[in-house]
């Protein structure tokens, strides 16, 4: 594994981070903990969670298996940077009662000490925040944050989905207030057919010391060569790979990216996630595996390296916005 700075902190991580969304829905218990010893032995040391994954009435599963798994021993707590997030209703029934979600101090005070509670832990290192709260001002959010490292319980703070003022707002007032380190990483949906990110997003986490750490790195599979596999006979494309296989151009997009890297003889999936790896601003994106041949492809990813050729290629299938503004200015 290759390891980088997350963003302008000291804190090392791997070029891939482990996504746990699959755990508990999709990947029961005992596979989930397999795929965390098998990343753990690949030297990913990020793992990333939300204290809603599991969903529904499961919602905090997927942290009860991380939980059970830390239980295990033999040092996997230390070596994991952990990232869990909050804003989500944490209600089984779907109803939240007042101050049960986003991000008053209140609910950041509550919703903290229970992650704490499943995840079996004593602190989080990277607590971050799953979504813009425009009812609270970031005062009180790092006056929250700044009591809940006083106390030992986090280290650092994310954002997660915030458009690029709000990243600056963030920052902008963590400085002001002093001592207050702010937003080190802002997660955000990136990727080779979803790239505008570029556009205020990258600029502004790049600007003010936030690591990126892209979700979605496949596109919900449209990236991971949806194509072939339904022709072999393969996993289904799902959720938006179908959405955007049905319109004819994007349809004609993926055929061309599939046949790009069939014509250099390397896989799509990989090749994504290895763009990904180029891009500035970009510490390393989540990977989301449900199974452990999954998270073998993905390793691979980090030791691909891309031809400037490739890469202008696969600029012209899938073009990015341009810099900003001139993107949409003179």
């Amino acid at each position: 594994m290759k390891y980088t700075q997350l963003g302008r902190t000291g804190l090392k991580v791997g070029r891939l981070v482990l996504g746990t969304m699959n755990f508990g829905p999709q990947t029961d218990e005992a596979d989930s903990h397999a795929i965390m010893d098998a990343a753990l032995d690949a030297g990913i040391n990020l793992f990333d969670t939300a204290n809603v994954y599991g969903w529904g009435e499961n919602k905090g599963r997927t942290e009860e298996i991380i939980g059970t798994w830390f239980a295990q021993g033999g040092g996997r707590r230390d070596k994991v940077v952990l990232a869990t997030k909050v804003y989500g209703n944490m209600g089984a029934d779907g109803e939240a009662w007042p101050n049960h979600d986003k991000l008053s101090a209140l609910n950041i005070r509550r919703a903290v000490d229970a992650s704490l509670k499943r995840l079996r832990t004593d602190h989080i290192d990277l607590y971050q925040f799953h979504h813009i709260d425009r009812s609270t001002p970031f005062d009180e959010i790092w006056q929250a944050v700044d009591v809940l490292v006083q106390q030992g319980k986090i280290l650092y703070a994310g954002s997660s989905n915030f458009p690029g003022y709000k990243i600056a707002q963030a920052n902008e007032t963590a400085a002001r207030r002093g001592g207050t380190i702010g937003l080190v990483s802002e997660q955000c949906l990136y990727n080779l057919a979803e790239r505008r990110a570029e556009m205020e997003v990258i600029p502004a986490a790049q600007e003010y010391g936030l690591g990126v750490i892209p979700w979605s790195p496949l596109h919900g599979g449209l990236l991971g060569g949806v194509l072939r596999k339904g022709v072999q006979g393969g996993r289904r494309a799902s959720g938006r790979a179908v959405d955007a296989l049905a319109d004819p151009a994007a349809r004609a997009r993926i055929q061309a990216y599939e046949d790009l890297l069939d014509k250099h003889g390397i896989e799509p999936g990989e090749t994504a996630l290895a763009w990904l790896l180029t891009r500035p601003g970009v510490t390393g994106p989540i990977v989301g595996p449900r199974t452990a041949g999954q998270l073998e492809s993905a390793l691979r990813a980090v030791e691909l390296e891309l031809s400037e050729e490739l890469l202008a290629s696969l600029d012209e299938i899938f073009p990015g916005p341009g810099p900003s503004p001139e993107a949409f200015a003179w």
